[in-house]
């Protein structure tokens, strides 16, 4: 049961608005928009770290591009991990990007030396493989 303030004849100028598909989908819409300011808060916009305007816009700044990196992660190198694709910000940092690995160079190369015990490993390698085989954006 969806409860609306419209009216019987829904949104002025919007043929179709009174029927309940619409609003049903105006309803998932707004959800969707509700869950990414829930992300976005987990990911940093809950703690402004200044009472100066120019420091917290800058924390802002970083907080959604947290969000974006993730989001875009998810959608392109997680879309079929099902325990992953949909997790809360706080498992994506326990799981992947908390990673307790370490970065050694040798040769004139940097090796990525991961946990043979860490359960997200494959997932970690797999998400890292995909998002290496995109093209550059031009």
């Amino acid at each position: 049961m969806i409860a609306t303030n419209l009216g019987p004849r829904g949104l002025r100028g919007i043929a179709g608005s009174h029927q309940l598909a619409f609003i049903d989908a105006v309803h998932r819409d707004h959800a969707d928009v509700e869950d990414r300011v829930r992300t976005n808060t987990a990911m940093g916009l809950r703690n402004l770290p200044s009472a100066t305007w120019n420091v917290n816009v800058g924390w802002v700044l970083a907080a959604n591009l947290a969000a974006d990196l993730d989001a875009w992660t998810r959608l392109l190198g997680l879309h079929d991990d099902a325990e992953l694709a949909r997790a809360e910000p706080q498992t994506m940092r326990y799981c992947l990007w908390h990673l307790p690995a370490r970065l050694v160079s040798h040769a004139r190369r940097r090796i990525l030396r991961i946990s043979a015990t860490w359960p997200w490993k494959e997932a970690f390698l797999t998400c890292w493989t995909r998002l290496c085989a995109l093209s550059e954006p031009t």
